[in-house]
């Protein structure tokens, strides 16, 4: 078994592990551990929301987590030699639950707590519990469901240089200034700016803490380093090449997890675990420039559960409220997919709630099917048929 150089007590909070990780991104937090290029190590994570969530019947924890918290990650890791503008090679080799806590939640947040995708027909908070069974998981909260997992981190990436900190302050204050476009609701907000509030900054100096938290940039989404991707084929077998921009790369990852759909659209909305990743790492020398590399590049693995029938759900881009038509508008596209899967299996029994849940978890396929042909973009959603224990198929 890989040497394991990050581990976490269940039982304490990020900020009270003998070795702290991070929940903010700056170039300034220090690495807590060095690797050497060819090294393969293990690194334990604890879920996204460091154990907000338990496991039981009741949805008030879903209804009152403290959002400053997240995304609690493990690292930085420091690899020798990585140096600005080379690439960081990083293999995962493999991903599990940690012994003892083979569980998992997925959740609706609510309208007054950060929203989802659909808070406009989902305003008030909700979750479902999985029982992890090696490969497969089914829900006490969702009768009549069973599948195989695709276990992947969420989030994954390296620090910023200043100049790439700043510049993402920069935009994303100047979006939040200027307002969303007119269909766009302020739950969830435009961004989740620089906020000091509950920062965990692993080892940095006392001396250093108020200047970085309130530099740091939120985890919340995805950006040029990698982040909170949340793309669900990075599991075993894939490789991930990162652009570097610090000495070290200072490379973090967490919010492991065991399953969740193209979009994960409930936002809390994979089966969220703590776990452990073993990795490999490689360095490409001056790889930025030599492949034009802007954001991170993708090999996923060979791992994922194979299913064959789908039934597909199409949505365009007009508003399911006014009926205002848009401009070939993947997200409202989608956002019409999502609730049209969900209008088919209340049919079949199953709640608004279960079914928003199980579309955000389960290994369902979105697509952006057509993004040409005006005014209309087309995407759509494969639900695979053979995760229910009935025929859901029309008849």
């Amino acid at each position: 078994m890989p040497e394991t150089l990050f581990k976490v007590d269940l039982t304490k909070p990020m900020n009270e592990q003998e070795l702290p990780g991070h929940n903010r991104w700056h170039p300034d937090i220090p690495a807590v551990v060095s690797v050497n290029p060819g090294d393969v190590f293990r690194i334990e994570c604890k879920d996204w929301t460091d154990g907000q969530i338990k496991d039981n019947d009741d949805p008030s924890d879903i209804r009152d987590v403290d959002l400053n918290v997240v995304h609690v990650l493990s690292g930085p890791i420091h690899v020798n030699g990585a140096e600005p503008g080379d690439i960081l090679v990083v293999d995962l080799l493999d991903i599990g639950a940690l012994p003892g806590d083979e569980w998992g939640f997925t959740g609706i947040f609510a309208r007054e707590n950060g929203g989802g995708f659909l808070t406009d027909h989902f305003p008030e908070a909700a979750k479902a519990i999985w029982d992890l069974q090696g490969i497969y998981t089914s829900s006490r909260h969702i009768p009549g469901v069973r599948f195989a997992g695709i276990t992947h981190p969420g989030l994954i990436g390296c620090a910023p240089s200043h100049e790439l900190l700043a510049e993402w302050n920069r935009r994303e204050k100047a979006l939040v200034d200027k307002g969303g476009p007119p269909w766009k609701p302020q739950i969830p907000p435009l961004a989740a700016l620089p906020n000091p509030d509950k920062a965990i900054l692993g080892t940095l100096p006392s001396s250093e803490f108020d200047r970085v938290a309130a530099e740091a940039a939120r985890t919340v989404p995805p950006r040029e380093h990698g982040g909170n991707c949340d793309i669900k084929n990075l599991s075993k077998g894939s490789r991930i090449y990162f652009p570097v921009y610090v000495d070290g790369a200072k490379l973090s990852m967490g919010d492991i997890h065991f399953s969740q759909g193209d979009g994960e659209i409930s936002f809390c909305g994979a089966i969220e675990m703590s776990g452990y990743i073993d990795l490999h790492v490689d360095i490409i020398k001056g790889g930025v420039e030599k492949y034009g590399m802007v954001n991170p590049i993708f090999k996923p693995g060979p791992v994922e559960p194979h299913y064959s029938e789908y039934l597909i759900f199409e949505g365009i881009s007009v508003d399911e409220f006014s009926g205002e038509q848009y401009y070939l508008d993947a997200h409202v596209s989608y956002r019409r997919a999502c609730l049209n899967a969900i209008e088919y299996l209340k049919k079949f029994g199953f709640t608004g709630e279960q079914a928003y849940l199980l579309l955000s978890c389960a290994p369902v396929e979105g697509r952006i099917s057509g993004i040409v042909d005006i005014p209309n973009a087309c995407c759509t959603l494969a639900l695979p048929t053979a995760i229910f224990d009935r025929d859901i198929l029309p008849s």
